[in-house]
């Protein structure tokens, strides 16, 4: 056996994966397909330049086909469609690969294309520009993002959630519980955005400050149906009262409700329970990457590794999702986990070429290479 196991990828549950990651990948997801469809109906450009290479380009992006959407904005480039869009399209591609220096060096050069007239497609690349900053370890640069939107477009709840995250990572704690506090007042019923506030806080270790915004909803809000109640039992570490909720929610909502009541019995040690919710869902419902993935950490949790792995795979076999980089990753534990030194080997290195600022999986490499 090896002396040092990594962890498994867990989502949404403020490790691996942070809140802010989560909600930045959530916003910018929307930003995409908002982009294409506006492509498609020529509205973006504010012109009649064609862009169909572009088009082609974004499409293979919200496929994960960054190097294809590359060679696309290439083919665009050639044919002299418009140069902003070229530009943001290779920082999103450039996102996706992990290169986030270049990414800042494309949508920066996409902004200063601009015509003088602020677009909503400034907004959009502003935020992918504040993203790119945040995942290239520098948070300060993405404040002064998000200072000029706010500056701007004061009414931009996301930037202040993203602000607010950032200056968690600057250490001012002060500025960020205001920025919190404003997006929440802007719309206090998204409790989405209330549980990753709470994640983003806890962990920068003010997990007690995050619990006390939940707390107050539960105290304060007159119609608290069972799966917002249930979600936030589960963040308050309160599981039966949040199994109980979200049991009864389970019917009603989509696979959240689902993931949330697994989690809960997991939680409480009973990952026998949770497997069989996660196996409910899929044999109701068909494949979804994210039932995948908690059914796989429940099985691992089992030691049923084989199990474990085959969820995991199952998972990896949905196209298009967006838990791609989880699954492959956990894939290589369970290998890992039923000894397969090998095999887990040949997959880190395939990984790594996918993500090679993965730096968990950089050191597990070297482990690996001694087996």
């Amino acid at each position: 056996m090896p002396s040092l196991y990594f962890s498994v990828r867990q989502i949404g549950t403020g490790n691996t994966d942070t809140a802010v990651e989560e909600s930045m990948g959530k916003i910018h997801r929307k930003i995409v397909a908002a982009g294409v469809c506006c492509l498609m109906t020529g509205m973006l450009t504010g012109c009649g330049n064609d862009t169909t290479k572009i088009t082609e380009g974004m499409q293979l992006v919200e496929t994960l086909d960054y190097q294809g959407a590359l060679t696309a904005f290439d083919e665009a480039e050639a044919q002299k469609e418009d140069s902003r869009l070229i530009a943001r399209g290779r920082g999103i591609a450039s996102m996706g690969l992990t290169e986030y220096d270049q990414a800042v060096e494309y949508f920066t050069q996409a902004l200063e294309l601009s015509d003088g007239w602020v677009q909503n497609v400034d907004y959009d690349m502003n935020y992918y520009l504040a993203a790119a900053y945040t995942k290239n370890g520098q948070p300060a640069e993405a404040k002064k993002v998000y200072d000029a939107i706010l500056g701007l477009k004061p009414e931009e709840k996301d930037a202040y959630f993203l602000r607010g995250s950032a200056e968690l990572e600057l250490g001012d704690y002060e500025s960020a519980k205001a920025d919190f506090d404003q997006a929440i007042s802007m719309d206090p019923k998204n409790y989405d955005r209330l549980i990753e506030i709470y994640e983003a806080l806890a962990a920068h270790g003010y997990r007690e400050v995050g619990q006390e915004y939940l707390q107050n909803v539960l105290d304060t809000a007159k119609q608290l149906d069972a799966y917002d109640s249930g979600r936030i039992y589960y963040y308050l570490g309160e599981y039966q009262k949040a199994y109980l909720a979200l049991d009864e929610a389970r019917d009603k909502g989509g696979a959240d409700s689902y993931l949330y009541l697994g989690r809960a019995y997991a939680a409480t040690g009973d990952y026998n329970y949770a497997s069989s919710v996660y196996n409910n869902y899929l044999s109701k419902q068909g494949p979804n990457a994210e039932i995948y993935n908690e059914l796989g950490l429940c099985e691992m949790a089992k030691k049923e590794y084989q199990n474990a792995l085959a969820a995991f795979q199952a998972g990896k076999q949905i196209e298009g999702n967006s838990l791609m980089q989880t699954l492959c990753f956990n894939e290589i534990v369970a290998y890992e986990y039923l000894e397969d030194y090998q095999q887990a080997e040949i997959l880190m290195n395939a990984y790594l070429q996918n993500y090679p600022d993965d730096q968990t999986a950089i050191r597990e490499q070297q482990f690996l290479s001694t087996r």
